[in-house]
């Protein structure tokens, strides 16, 4: 895991941890020498109930892809009656963007004269406040179409005077210009909480969604609203203006660098080698030759037939020599 990306995940342990009077003594903060984009534009979910305050949507950045990631505004329950959020921004100081934390407290202090809309107009908050441990919401600034449920509604016009577009972050040179007043700078004093567990968890959904990430969406998040923390698809969704329909798969690969550094001038170009040629195949083997047919066997020819011997020839005595005439 990188620096950031370490620091992230000890911010978020830490927080987690950390009494909530101790988190009014110090300051956490991400440094990023890159702007923020602009803020998009988006509806307002419908309020999921009573005792629910609206935490707008923001640009965060993330150190593993070197690009800036879209948090969706949500609807959060108040950590307890009477306390009130205040935003996050990125201010111009010193050269780099930093991020300040939001947290829950009495009064909304200064979030950077930034114009998250739906009450958060750059200064306060205009959709609500606490009486009695109850809240009453505007319905002339926020989304409470449901008011079966939610009772506790009123009716206020707010005059904007601050002047109105989608920069995200203050100071610079064309950054808001805005600084805290006097009565911000007594609240910044006050007792307050960190932001919740369930906005830790939204944050880090937010953090694992490649298609929230700036490169991948141009600056218009297909989930730019839910109406609460983490659920990023189903009913209660709102896309931002100009985001697609159906957002595109993320890569397979790894995202190169945000910003890579230009190539030299007149630098050669250096050209992969060109791939070795395939080896021959080897011939494919001869189909197998059929058995030969076995030979028909034919019976043996007969014996010759056996000749009779011949009959032996009767032997006849040899003739006897005739006797000479007796002389007288």
């Amino acid at each position: 895991m990188s620096k950031i990306g370490r620091r992230f995940a000890m911010v978020v342990v830490f927080l987690l941890a950390l009494p909530a009077a101790a988190f009014a003594q110090i300051g956490l903060s991400i440094s990023v020498n890159l702007a923020p984009p602009e803020l998009p534009v988006y509806e307002q979910p419908p309020i999921p109930g009573p005792g629910y305050l609206w935490v707008p949507g923001y640009w965060y950045w993330s150190d593993d892809a070197q690009d800036y990631y879209w948090v969706p505004g949500t609807w959060v329950p108040a950590p307890q009656p009477g306390f009130l959020w205040t935003p996050g921004y990125w201010g111009f100081e010193g050269g780099v963007f930093l991020w300040h934390v939001g947290y829950w407290g009495p009064h909304v202090g200064f979030y950077g004269g930034v114009n998250y809309g739906y009450g958060y107009g750059g200064s306060g908050f205009e959709g609500g406040y606490w009486q009695n441990g109850q809240l009453f919401y505007n319905r002339s600034v926020v989304n409470i179409s449901n008011t079966t449920v939610i009772n506790n509604v009123y009716n206020k016009t707010v005059v904007n005077t601050i002047t109105i577009n989608k920069v995200s972050y203050n100071g610079g040179p064309n950054g808001v210009q805005a600084r805290p007043t006097p009565a911000e700078q007594s609240y910044a004093q006050e007792r307050h909480l960190p932001p919740t567990q369930v906005q830790l968890q939204h944050i880090q959904a937010a953090r694992g969604n490649p298609s929230l990430q700036a490169r991948a969406n141009n600056g218009h998040p297909s989930v730019a609203a839910t109406a609460r923390p983490g659920a990023f698809s189903g009913p209660g969704v709102i896309a931002a203006r100009g985001a697609p329909a159906h957002p595109e798969a993320p890569p397979a690969h790894p995202l190169p660098p945000a910003h890579p550094l230009p190539p030299a001038v007149h630098a050669p170009v250096e050209h992969p080698p060109s791939p070795a040629p395939p080896a021959p195949r080897p011939p494919p083997p001869p189909p197998p030759r059929p058995a030969p047919a076995p030979e028909e066997r034919r019976p043996p020819p007969p014996p010759p037939a056996v000749r009779p011997a011949p009959a032996p020839e009767e032997r006849r005595p040899p003739p006897r020599p005739e006797r000479p005439p007796e002389r007288e």
